[in-house]
């Protein structure tokens, strides 16, 4: 037994004392980031808003001012390699990113999201981020095997809107779709909500009931607007077929995001001129008001937006004469966008462009 109280026994135990003290340490920065990313849930909502609104205040084309962060993963495209090598270094999973150079949404989501320390480390540590150009040919190998390019990658995933991300696990299996861009504040919501497995239990739109994220003024109503169509809701077009395509805005009271929605892209002639060619409805999504949906349910407004999946707020969504749903914006949207949007709908152009993405595609001005 006295074997083992050698003068290498310092060593091992100094070896051990170093692996616990590491490990200490990591547990600490672990505790740390944690306890700093949850603070971000409270910090000051309208800094966020207001930095993000002033780079979208005009959301057309910007181009080639979109830059990707050094720590995006300079990946060949392989999927389950990238998948591979985030379970050996002991990620959550990966997240692939849409995006394109040229988009006002991508770069706000780079300058603003990205930009912000805490969701920034969060990210880094539970996620290898793999990029990729919606108008690119390389070619991607997804999780099955198959081969694509980049653009039709995109347009199978109906990416609709850049900037996207889908999120896998460490299964391969799609934990979360996040289409468009959210700003900080929910952002960060989504992240926790894949990282800490939420995502195996509940829909994000619970998990975001539940986590009620910051960003809300005390107003007694929401924003009003003459073109809204006033109460009962009878939208039922499964029986007869009706005469314009219908929009429903999906808000809720002390709502800053919808604020936004009506004071900027709402305000703009261009846009009210297209948004009179539908038939257009105004829900809270927390209220019980009774509701004729497209397909002739008996709904509540709550209900209605529980089953659709809303769970960020202003949605738009579309529907046509018969009732079926064309398209929604469940993100941020400006001007910009907001009119292509309806100019894909009004046009007809869904009826041979079945995602907007491919729409966008074959057309050079809509974005």
């Amino acid at each position: 037994m006295r074997m083992l109280h050698t003068k290498k026994s310092p060593v091992l135990v100094s070896g051990l004392l170093g692996i616990l003290v590491c490990f200490a340490v990591f547990a600490d920065e672990t505790v740390e980031l944690d306890k700093e990313f949850n603070k971000g849930f409270n910090t000051e909502f309208d800094k966020e808003f207001d930095k993000e609104f002033e780079l979208l205040s005009d959301d057309r084309p910007v181009p080639n001012q979109v830059v990707h962060p050094s720590w995006f993963k300079a990946s060949f495209l392989d999927l389950g390699d990238d998948l591979k090598e985030a379970k050996e270094a002991n990620k959550t999973g990966i997240a692939v990113y849409f995006g394109q150079k040229d988009c006002a949404y991508c770069r706000t989501l780079m300058e603003v999201n990205l930009r912000t320390p805490d969701i920034a480390r969060y990210m880094r540590k539970n996620f290898d981020v793999i990029p990729l150009d919606i108008w690119n040919s390389a070619e991607v190998t997804d999780l099955q095997g198959n081969v694509l390019t980049e653009r039709q990658l995109a347009i199978r995933e109906k990416t609709n809107f850049t900037p996207s991300f889908i999120f896998y696990d460490l299964d391969g299996n799609i934990a979360l779709r996040l289409r468009g861009y959210y700003p900080p504040y929910a952002f960060r919501a989504a992240l926790k909500y894949v990282v800490e497995g939420f995502y195996k239990e509940e829909s994000l739109q619970a998990y975001m009931d539940r986590a009620d994220p910051p960003g809300k003024f005390e107003l007694e109503e929401m924003n009003g607007q003459p073109f809204f169509e006033r109460s009962p809701y009878v939208l039922d077009r499964s029986h007869f077929r009706a005469e314009r395509p219908l929009v429903v805005f999906f808000e809720r009271k002390s709502c800053h995001a919808c604020d936004i929605l009506h004071t900027e892209p709402l305000a703009k002639r261009s846009v009210l001129e297209l948004i009179e060619q539908f038939e257009v409805v105004q829900l809270d999504v927390d209220s019980d008001v009774p509701v004729l949906t497209p397909n002739g349910e008996h709904l509540t407004a709550r209900l209605w937006a529980k089953k659709l999946g809303i769970f960020y707020t202003p949605a738009l969504v579309f529907f046509d004469q018969s009732g079926k749903e064309i398209i929604r914006l469940d993100s941020v949207a400006g001007q910009h966008r907001l009119q292509g949007v309806m100019r894909y709908v009004l046009t007809g152009a869904y009826k041979k462009y079945p995602t907007y993405l491919e729409y966008r595609f074959g057309r050079m001005d809509t974005y």
